[in-house]
């Protein structure tokens, strides 16, 4: 599977608060979280977003909490990918259980620019970017992890499994 999108660039430690503040986790509805996904760093990207667009942040992406809010407020924004240096444990499983893909790529998150356009292969892990005329590896999808994605998450992956 491929995504190719314009890319929305953040720095290191972008938190869960950040992602999603607080103050709006009143609903757990996506379409609520995605009209409140990142205001408090970047006001215009919940109206500049388009969907299959591409965030890409440094080090330690997710960092905070550990509520599921923050990947399915991305996810609902449109974003088809985030990559980033490294992202907090709990962050990267649940971007996995909610199917929202993540890479980690230190090279592709110094690299890339905001507004660049950037394409990815889940199957190969390669990301290029597209304006700059670069590429980079990130690893791969496990098999079961780009299942997982694929479905929509893990919620959606195990209903299938089990026939539901």
């Amino acid at each position: 599977m491929k995504v190719s999108g314009k890319v929305f660039k953040y720095g290191d430690n972008v938190d869960t608060d950040v992602i999603i503040p607080a103050r709006h986790l009143t609903s757990a509805d996506p379409e609520h979280l995605r009209q409140h996904c990142m205001e408090d760093i970047d006001a215009s990207f919940a109206g500049s977003v388009s969907a299959g667009d591409i965030m890409v942040a440094g080090k330690n992406f997710g960092c905070g909490s550990s509520r599921e809010h923050a990947p399915v407020a991305i996810k609902a924004s449109g974003i088809s990918l985030v990559i980033a240096s490294d992202f907090a444990r709990i962050f990267y499983r649940n971007a996995i259980n909610t199917g929202l893909p993540i890479m980690e790529c230190p090279e592709a998150s110094s690299r890339i620019g905001n507004g660049d356009i950037v394409e990815a292969d889940f199957d190969t892990g390669v990301i290029k970017n597209i304006t700059k005329g670069e590429s980079y590896q990130a690893a791969a999808f496990p098999e079961f992890i780009g299942k997982i994605i694929a479905a929509g998450g893990l919620v959606e992956y195990t209903r299938k499994e089990l026939g539901l």
